[in-house]
Parts: C-alpha cells; sequence; structure tokens
C-alpha cells in the first residue's frame, strides 16, 4: 500500500531541484535533486513521474512564486510607466532574493523539456500580469517583432541587474532604477 503524498515533501523536492539545477544545470541528477530534499531518489519518482514531469511541476511551482511576488507589488499607478516600474522592482527583488528560483526558470524558460501545455496552462494564471506587459509591448512596438523578443530584452536586462544587485547589494537601488531607466528608455516611442 503506498503511503500519502506530503506536500511539504513535494516542496522541497521542487525547492531542492531549484538548488541543484541553479548550479548544475538542467542535465542534474534525480539523485542529487532527492538527496537535497533529504529523500530516496524513489521518493522523487513517487511524486513526479519523470524528469521531464518534474521539469513541468518545477516550471509551474517557479513561475506561480514569481507572480505571487510581483501581484504583492502591483497597485493601481495612473500611468504605464508606475504599472511596469512596480513590476520591475518586485522582479529584480523576487530574482535577488531567489537566486537559484531566477537561474533556474531561466533555464526551463528556453528549454524544450516544458511543455506547450505547461506554458499555456501557467500563462492562463498569469493573465492579469500579461495584460501590463501586453500594454508596455503595445506602447513601444515590439509587438511587430518575433514572438518573445521584448520578453527577451527584458529578461537580459534584469538578469544583468539581478547580478550586480547580488555583487553590490550596497548601490542595489541605483542598479534597479538605472535597469529600469534602460529598459524603459528602449521601450518606449
Amino acid at each position: 500500500m503506498a503511503l500519502p503524498r506530503s506536500e511539504e515533501k513535494r516542496i522541497a523536492l521542487l525547492e531542492s531541484a531549484a538548488a541543484i539545477m541553479a548550479a548544475q544545470g538542467l542535465g542534474a541528477s534525480t539523485a542529487s535533486i532527492a538527496r537535497g530534499a533529504g529523500v530516496a531518489e524513489g521518493t522523487l519518482f513517487r511524486y513526479f513521474a519523470t524528469k521531464d514531469v518534474l521539469y513541468n511541476a518545477l516550471y509551474t511551482h517557479l513561475k506561480l512564486d514569481l507572480a505571487a511576488a510581483l501581484r504583492q507589488h502591483m497597485a493601481v499607478h495612473d500611468s504605464l510607466d508606475g504599472q511596469v516600474r512596480a513590476l520591475w522592482d518586485a522582479y529584480i527583488d523576487w530574482g535577488v532574493s531567489n537566486l537559484s528560483f531566477f537561474k533556474t526558470l531561466n533555464q526551463l524558460v528556453v528549454s524544450d523539456k516544458v511543455t506547450a501545455e505547461t506554458r499555456s496552462t501557467v500563462a492562463s494564471q498569469l493573465s492579469d500580469i500579461k495584460c501590463i506587459a501586453q500594454a508596455c509591448s503595445d506602447n513601444n512596438g515590439l509587438t511587430a517583432l518575433p514572438g518573445g523578443f521584448a520578453d527577451a530584452v527584458f529578461m537580459a536586462l534584469a538578469e544583468t541587474t539581478i547580478q550586480f544587485v547580488v555583487r553590490d547589494p550596497a548601490n542595489g537601488q541605483a542598479y534597479k532604477s538605472a535597469g529600469f531607466r534602460v529598459f524603459w528608455s528602449g521601450s518606449v516611442r
């Protein structure tokens, strides 16, 4: 008779996967992920039947964790730049506070292991955030470019900003402000 699964163990496996994959890449072994969560490798497969299932669950977990952080800072702003600035700051803060999540999510975003179905399901849960991002893209003409370009520009600049904030926290606010100014000046017509 199979023992019931616990949510705590599932979360521990996902957080271990994020930490190990941030350091070793998506090819990290399931044995090291299980060890990081303090369970046997067989236990990992009770929660995630295959490594691909783990990738998709991890993508969902990280995206929803990020969305929760962004939503905490989504206030009503009179201007689009105010809304985008609030999301930018929250995104940078999340990346700095959750560096392994950020690094692993960046790998999963471009991985073919995350299914279109998972991406679609997650996107449907982020419609409020996507609405602001879409307004920003519409405002700057980036929608005429191939899909994902505006997101890639945002991600590259955010990653650079996060690296500098982590390296020099005393000047973190200055880096966040400068990163946003570069993004916004390149985004607005």
